[in-house]
């Protein structure tokens, strides 16, 4: 039983449909991960290894990361730029294979590095799908210039296709700093009028709003409801998100 839970705001438990949380490991050593779930982990749905990160770490441990997250009902998974390099490389053989051999359950598909055409990006989701990966799709750029070039009918248009290739949800990319990119402006303000747009034209509970900042986190709870998805969510920020989430913290203390 949890302290003081008579005043707390009840949560859909695990597995969830909505409210979803995806936390960014970016190099956890396994015992601070293990004790990091042990009291944080029933918060958690799905925990990235960020970017490129599992290549310089011992394969026995991220095997060990992986199977220990996934007894606290996590789904780990790659970060896209592990795909793109694989992509790269024509290596996606060989990654869907070490993949499976460390037991990741899913994989993020992304091109926001790696300039990957539209039909090859949806052709590596669908193999992804057929590999029996649960595949998270990310649109948008990592680079703000070429990021621009996106029009927000654009990205309609590709997170459409993507759910459609067999994504399960998808990833709408603001990257670890969540500053002028996407559908973040320069200061990391949300752009309120873009995201009613997207949302009038995909899904909401397929979306997974990259939100680092904490402002940037009370902004889409107050907006859209606690049972908003969001991600990129530091592993030092696990109970803060959920207290926020459950009105326990002043910024959305009896606004939810």
């Amino acid at each position: 039983m949890k302290s003081f839970e008579f005043l707390s705001k009840k949560r859909e438990e695990k597995p969830r449909n909505c409210g979803i949380t995806m936390v960014l490991d970016k190099g956890l050593g396994l015992e601070t991960a293990n004790s990091l779930m042990d009291i944080s982990g029933e918060y958690v749905d799905y925990l990235k290894f960020g970017w490129g990160t599992s290549i310089v770490h011992e394969q026995n441990i991220i095997k060990a990361k992986v199977e220990m997250y996934k007894e606290h009902e996590i789904t780990p998974y790659t970060g896209g730029t592990l795909f793109e390099l694989a992509y790269k490389n024509d290596k996606l053989n060989e990654y869907f294979k070490e993949a499976h051999d460390l037991g990741f359950p899913a994989i993020e598909v992304s091109d926001g590095s790696v300039n990957i055409p539209r039909e090859d990006k949806l052709d590596c989701i669908e193999m992804a799908v057929d590999e029996g990966f649960e595949v998270l799709s990310e649109v948008g750029k990592k680079n703000p210039d070429l990021d621009k070039e996106l029009s927000l009918d654009d990205r309609i248009k590709y997170m459409d296709e993507e759910l459609k290739a067999g994504s399960s949800l998808i990833i709408v990319e603001a990257r670890e700093g969540g500053k002028n990119i996407g559908i973040f402006d320069k200061s990391g303000n949300a752009k309120e009028d873009e995201i009613d747009y997207i949302l009038d034209n995909v899904d909401g509970n397929k979306i997974l709003w990259e939100a680092p900042n904490k402002d940037q986190q009370v902004f889409f709870i107050l907006k859209l409801g606690n049972a908003v998805n969001l991600g990129n969510i530091s592993s030092d920020d696990i109970t803060s998100l959920e207290t926020l989430r459950r009105g326990l913290r002043g910024d959305t203390l009896g606004k939810i």
